[in-house]
């Protein structure tokens, strides 16, 4: 069963698919849609083979819950209802920080990392969810 993880953004939403089972991130891209509504509708229809969708939740880190996790919180009941699909909520601290050092790693210059930073949070979030079911 493949596994869906989501970095939601207001402009930019990450996407990565796992393989077929469920053990490995596969492909991850880059979804630049500002609606809410439209969003979770073409995320519905890229999740036709999908069995689990994990959202990031952005918490600070302290652990508390923000505006940011509120609409996370929110995007997550309008996918359900789109998708028909259960919506994992995954704690995403640190998710787009760790992208940007991995782009930087791979000799991206800071320019470069909008167009690809929210398919590798997306792909951090995956890897971490898919580690948690072993």
């Amino acid at each position: 069963m493949r596994i869906m993880a989501i970095d939601y953004g207001d402009q930019r939403i990450g996407l990565a698919v796992s393989d077929l089972l469920g053990m490995l991130c596969g492909e991850a891209w880059t979804m630049n849609e500002w609606d809410m509504e439209r969003a979770s509708k073409r995320i519905a229809e890229e999740a036709a083979a999908v069995g689990t969708l994990v959202l990031g939740l952005p918490k600070n880190m302290d652990g508390s819950e923000g505006v940011r996790a509120e609409k996370s919180r929110e995007f997550k009941a309008i996918l359900e209802r789109d998708s028909g699909l259960p919506v994992v909520l995954w704690d995403e601290r640190r998710s787009s920080i760790e992208a940007h050092a991995i782009l930087h790693a791979a000799g991206k210059k800071e320019k470069q990392h909008r167009k690809t930073v929210d398919a590798v949070a997306a792909s951090l979030i995956l890897e971490g969810y898919l580690g948690s079911l072993k």
